[in-house]
């Protein structure tokens, strides 16, 4: 399969290229503002499509929307491109569908409660450690109850129902303190604020969505609209890894392929990291090392190449460094760092070079033959064929309207959840709370019910059947009683035993008898 052009190495006169086979093995873009990294991703995107390779990257400024319209072939980028050597540069727009958390300017991007996990919704929700241990037993208790999270109003209920029941639920779960209950009530209410009722519920995004080739053969570019949700970093950074860990979860193992499956471009890298535990660094080391073997690329794009912890750093095999500023010791830092991660040239003075490259300049290094990283090259980077800068409103309404997956997703879908089925319980719990009461014995209306009181009486007063059978059995108490006394009395004291142990025998049955029927 053809390489991708990246651009021409001046060092040594010779066409720098990304290999399709180690276009899985992941990649860094880094460089100052203004010294051309979002051409260069540009660049890469086109590169990628061009060979059936699908591509989800996020517009943070509104300039890479500009891959969905051919560009202007003006002398200088004509000229650029037969320097480069560029064949058949002509003016050409990507397959692309655009997305958007708000549903503003693309199709809107969902996920459910459930889907996102307690770990990565803590991290949105900025949840200290106590807060987020109580989010997990909400997540366990939905799932012990069959109670399914789509989206926040489930999330609500489920608090709720944890702090009406917050005794008994401590006692099997863990201790839950109100306190932390209501700290995650508000904090969901600062995400409701910031648009994440819109980010929860269903349809949910499908990954089949954003892996799609066109009729042509050529990978369509996913673009999420990031203008807006930049401004929400945590948001922004933990919506990209909870794609980037759904990629990992449900892609099966194919390992080395011709052409990677998909790659996946994290811009503003810096913001996945800032702030982020240590356990969450770690999963994304993890899914970085893993993913490669799913078929799909990761490439960061941030200012600084040490934006990328160090772990995570060594993964990333193919290089773009553009120009860095030793202005403050942080630059300077950081240019001593970004020389260190190359293959050195004996050509080319990496540490000097990087504070000279102008804007489309970069150094390259990617992997070769065998896996082997290449020697660093000052590379002059080739120009895309699509617009370089943002779209009219037009355009992008325009390519929505010829969108595959329109249909699919601009519509929201409110199914039976968790806040639902518990509204509904409490209605009725309500309802049979307000019912009046009908007292025993008193059911029932009319002729039936005078008869059932005439025959068993209604507690005030006694029925037929009660009274035959008290006086029944006192005549037979009584006449037992008096047997049984007379007999005992005459063998004690003779006849006048006889008589007084007839009366007592008597009196006794009946004060047992008149026990059992509620009287002394």
């Amino acid at each position: 399969m053809d390489p991708i052009l990246i651009g021409k190495g001046t060092t040594d006169d010779v066409a720098v290229t990304l290999l399709p086979r180690f276009g899985n093995r992941h990649g860094l873009v880094a460089g100052a503002t203004g010294t051309g990294k979002t051409v260069t991703l540009m660049t890469l995107a086109e590169g990628f499509s061009r060979i059936g390779v699908p591509v989800f990257l996020a517009d943070v400024k509104g300039d890479v929307a500009g891959l969905a319209v051919p560009g202007e072939i003006n002398e200088k980028l004509a000229a650029r491109a037969a320097e480069i050597g560029v064949d058949g540069y002509t003016a050409q727009a990507s397959p692309t569908i655009f997305w958007d958390l708000y549903g503003q300017q693309g199709h809107p991007v969902r996920t459910t409660v459930s889907e996102m996990g307690p770990t990565l919704l803590a991290r949105i929700l900025e949840l200290n450690d106590t807060q987020a241990g109580v989010l997990d037993i909400v997540f366990k208790l939905a799932d012990d109850r069959g109670l399914l999270l789509l989206d926040l109003d489930d999330l609500r209920a489920l608090l709720n129902l944890v702090a009406a029941e917050r005794k008994d639920v401590s006692t099997e779960y863990g201790l839950v303190s109100a306190p932390s209950i209501a700290a995650i009530q508000r904090a969901l209410l600062r995400l409701a604020q910031d648009g994440g009722e819109q980010f929860f519920g269903e349809p949910a995004l499908e990954l089949a969505d954003i892996m799609r080739v066109n009729h042509d053969g050529r990978g369509v570019i996913g673009i999420l609209a990031a203008a807006q949700l930049i401004l929400k970093p945590r948001l922004y950074s933990t919506f990209l890894l909870w794609l980037l860990s759904e990629l990992f979860e449900q892609l099966p193992e194919v390992g080395d392929l011709e052409k990677p499956k998909l790659v996946f471009i994290f811009d503003e890298a810096h913001l996945l990291f800032d702030g982020a535990p240590a356990a969450l660094v770690q999963r994304i080391e993890q899914v970085v090392r893993l993913i490669r073997s799913k078929g799909v690329g990761v490439y960061f794009c941030s200012q600084f190449p040490d934006d990328v912890p160090g772990n995570i750093l060594g993964q990333l095999g193919n290089r773009v460094q553009h120009a860095l500023r030793a202005f403050t010791p942080r630059d300077q830092k950081a240019v001593k760092t970004a020389a260190q991660t190359f293959v050195p040239n004996p050509k080319l003075d990496v540490v000097a070079t990087l504070s000279q490259l102008g804007t489309g300049e970069a150094l390259v290094s990617t992997l070769q033959d065998k896996g082997i990283p290449s020697p660093v090259q000052k590379t002059l980077v080739a120009p895309p064929r699509c617009r370089m800068g943002a779209i009219s409103e037009a355009e992008r309404m325009q390519v929505r309207a010829g969108s595959p997956v329109g249909s699919r997703y601009d519509t929201a879908i409110n199914r039976e959840s968790a806040s639902e089925l518990l509204a509904r319980r409490a209605q009725q719990a309500a309802e049979q709370a307000q019912a009046p009461k009908v007292p025993s014995g008193e059911q029932g209306g009319g002729i039936g019910r005078k008869i059932n009181e005439f025959l068993f009486g209604n507690g005030r007063r006694q029925g037929v059947v009660e009274s035959v059978a008290k006086q029944t059995t006192r005549n037979v108490g009584g006449s037992i009683g008096r047997s049984v006394g007379s007999s005992i009395g005459e063998s004690v004291m003779g006849k006048t035993g006889k008589k007084y142990g007839g009366q007592i025998g008597n009196q006794i049955v009946r004060g047992i008898l008149g026990g059992i029927f509620g009287r002394r």
